[in-house]
């Protein structure tokens, strides 16, 4: 067999990440062409084939799912240890969430600055948690269930998500209060997590045909500020709007939710203080941030 071209590898970890071609291009900056060729290169030299091709993209072979699994493998490791390689001492990567890093962690750079003047922030945004791990100075910010199940990471608890619907003051609505029924026939603004799509189906209330969708849930909150409808979404994306009047409550959800937002970071930063300092921060800013670590 042929000597595997790393970049290659990245490219087919991309098509098989998207399902599709012209999608991958997109992200390596390359033509849907040449993601292509390289794809029918890489069946050729290892003599079987990875995807099926179809009118709407691509899957995975059988063959081609166990290469994903080894060749993700393999880029999380080297991706890992360039980060410790690279690591400055003045700098930080924080991973989180597009709307976590536009309605959480924006309106709090200058204050970050402010307490680590020294530090170099950088923010990589993500639509997953990521599935490598950690290095050295890295954190990351994300929803789930539990706490991070990785035994290389420290994980702390920074907040119970406690969903919230919320509308511009200046929207037209019923008076407060609000019950869940008549919050539903309004026009309701949903992102990726189909929140007002599952609330609909459990109470056979409203139609789904009326929903205006975004991918993202900073995009719907913005649309609700702009008086279009009401949005649903946790409470530490919406603080600062609705200190400043720009949204208002309209409806809590009584649920208690089983999802929590986690700060993870490497186990390598025991016996540092910045990164211990930087994580305190962190949790100072959401209510949960006197919870334990999660060992």
């Amino acid at each position: 067999m042929k000597q595997i071209n790393l970049n290659t590898l990245r490219v087919f970890a991309a098509v098989a990440r998207h399902g599709n071609l012209q999608q991958a291009a997109d992200v390596l900056h390359l033509s849907r062409g040449a993601v292509s060729q390289r794809i029918k290169q890489l069946e050729i030299d290892l003599g079987v084939v990875l995807f099926i091709r179809g009118a709407r993209g691509v899957s995975l072979t059988p063959e081609g799912a166990r290469c994903r699994t080894a060749v993700d493998e393999a880029l999380s490791i080297l991706q890992t240890a360039f980060v410790d390689i690279a690591e400055g001492r003045d700098r930080v990567t924080l991973h989180l969430g597009s709307s976590t890093a536009t309605k959480w962690l924006m309106p709090r750079m200058e204050a970050f600055a402010a307490r680590f003047p020294n530090v170099s922030l950088t923010t990589e945004v993500h639509d997953q948690p990521l599935p490598r791990s950690l290095g050295r100075g890295e954190i990351a910010i994300w929803p789930g269930k539990g706490p991070d199940p990785k035994p290389v990471h420290h994980c702390r608890c920074l907040t119970d998500i406690r969903l919230v619907a919320v509308c511009s003051p200046n929207f037209l609505r019923p008076d407060w209060p609000m019950g869940l029924e008549t919050l539903l026939t309004l026009p309701l603004l949903q992102d990726a997590h189909r929140r007002w799509e599952k609330l609909i189906a459990a109470t056979g209330t409203g139609n789904t045909d009326k929903l205006l969708n975004f991918d993202r849930c900073a995009l719907a909150l913005d649309a609700a500020i702009g008086g279009h409808g009401v949005a649903i979404a946790p409470t530490y994306m919406i603080e600062n709007d609705l200190r400043a009047r720009r949204l208002v409550e309209v409806w809590v959800d009584p649920d208690p939710s089983d999802v929590r937002l986690f700060a993870s970071w490497s186990r390598d930063h025991d016996g540092q203080t910045r990164i211990s300092k930087i994580v305190d921060w962190i949790a100072s800013e959401f209510d949960g941030a006197d919870k334990p670590l999660a060992q």
